[in-house]
């Protein structure tokens, strides 16, 4: 993961599809699609709303970058898109206001027709890469439809493809997916060979059906009296990132920065990982390191955070592009830890014992609360994310493909890190408040966070801690 400064773009020659005008047109009249938005994707567009209505425009895509070998056909590569957006109806599905209410209305996949502009030639890396933000800010905006784009930079020697889907749409995993599956359907086009194009599970049913279930759930239940509990006990508020971020409590929203770089080589990675096995793996012990630095640099006897969890649970979704991402909140006591196998201890249990609240979405847990938490900011909380990506398919090839998945980094009060194990090692992404403060806290945590991982892997045995 990284951000569209850092994913090597080099000049050539623009192109662009889109959603072609008329189809957009004729989408406006359709009759209302009765399968109501998740949760999380209601949350997400009406805090872009609230901010927008404060007078802030903040950008909130998720994208990919990958290269094509050689100068691309461009009416190949044009279908394999049309064909790829075919198979994931999330895509030519979005909303519209009738008063306070969101509204679904759904395109019919017969007529998705991609429409290509020749936006010209880039000689200047710089400007190309502020023209690509630039355009994904607007074509990939919460707030209007049709929310993603699709372009290529074409060259004699390379094609870069560069990727752009508002949050709404996407989520890490899926967005992991896109290089392999495009190259596939790119690859069959030129060889004039059939590949499997049928539709995967539809995310839109997915909302559906998670609402509905969610819906049967009222302030009496056992999950909202939970994450009640949780939430007092954060000072009514769902956690920020647990360092000290130089924040004006009363200010506005403040600009982010992105730090970005690889924390440990495979060998390192490898053995760290086995290290944390016998505990549940990786993630647990970058909780459970976590949780010790808060303790050491920030004086927190608990560590309180909400941990994110897909939402797949059944194997129909696993291709399906959607934003299948739940939270569960843990509480971990590390001032009671002794060393570090303890604390992954720690972790483990509050893991084992709170992950069935990532099942009911928090938007619907913090309506059932009646308290306000009116959105003001992206993000309702700090993350710390862990994903091992070396079983995507494709995922041995992304450095030869230089392929990316893009965040947009722009406004936010909260701290995101995502923490990502590929076949190179462990990388480091965050985005975070754009003061000296965040940025020496975060810069103390990376740093003290590799220590650890480095110290687990070379010592191989319980540290005092």
């Amino acid at each position: 993961m990284t951000d569209i400064q850092r994913c090597e773009v080099r000049p050539g020659r623009l192109v662009e599809w889109t959603l072609h005008p008329a189809v957009v047109e004729a989408a406006m009249s359709l009759p209302n699609d009765v399968r109501p938005p998740a949760y999380i994707q209601e949350s997400h567009v009406r805090t872009a709303r609230s901010v927008r209505e404060d007078g802030l425009f903040v950008p909130t895509w998720l994208g990919t970058a990958f290269d094509i070998p050689r100068r691309a056909d461009l009416d190949v590569l044009q279908e394999a898109l049309r064909t790829w957006t075919l198979r994931h109806e999330t895509l030519r599905s979005g909303f519209r206001w009738a008063g306070d209410e969101m509204q679904r209305f759904t395109l019919d996949a017969d007529d998705v027709v991609l429409h290509r502009t020749d936006v010209g030639e880039f000689t200047d890396a710089a400007a190309l890469t502020q023209h690509l933000q630039d355009r994904f800010d607007t074509a990939a905006d919460a707030l209007s439809w049709p929310n993603f784009i699709f372009t290529a930079v074409v060259r004699d020697d390379s094609t870069s493809v560069y990727m752009a889907f508002d949050h709404s749409n996407v989520d890490a995993y899926s967005i992991q997916r896109i290089t392999a599956e495009i190259h596939e359907l790119y690859a069959a086009g030129l060889d004039r060979r059939t590949v499997d194009t049928a539709p995967v599970a539809s995310y839109v049913d997915f909302c559906a059906t998670e609402r509905s279930t969610a819906d049967q759930v009222d302030d009496t239940h056992e999950i909202v009296a939970r994450w009640r509990k949780f939430i007092a006990q954060c000072d009514g508020k769902l956690p920020n990132f647990p360092l000290d971020l130089g924040l004006d409590p009363g200010g506005p929203l403040p600009t982010q920065k992105f730090l970005h770089e690889m924390l440990v080589d495979d060998a390192a990675a490898a053995a760290f990982e086995a290290y944390c096995r016998p505990y549940g793996g990786s993630f647990i012990g970058v909780l459970a390191a976590t949780g010790l630095i808060v303790r050491d640099v920030g004086g927190h006897p608990v560590y309180r955070t909400v941990v994110p969890f897909h939402t797949r649970a059944k194997s129909q979704w696993s291709d399906s592009v959607g934003w299948y991402v739940g939270g569960a909140p843990i509480e971990v006591p590390v001032g009671q830890a002794p060393d570090f196998d303890t604390a992954m201890q720690m972790v483990r249990t509050a893991l084992r014992e709170n992950r069935s609240l990532s099942r009911i979405p928090l938007a619907r847990v913090l309506r059932l609360l009646g308290e306000d938490f009116r959105p003001t900011s992206p993000d309702l909380y700090s993350i710390v994310s862990f994903v091992d990506a070396r079983g995507v398919p494709g995922s041995a090839q992304w450095q030869d493909l230089k392929a990316y998945g893009l965040i947009r980094v722009s406004y936010g009060d909260q701290v995101c890190a995502w923490i990502t194990r590929l076949h190179e090692g462990l990388q480091f992404a965050g985005r975070y408040p754009d003061t000296d403060a965040a940025y020496g806290s975060l810069r103390l945590y990376v740093e003290r966070l590799r220590e650890i991982v480095l110290s687990v892997a070379r010592e191989g045995a319980a540290m005092p801690v």
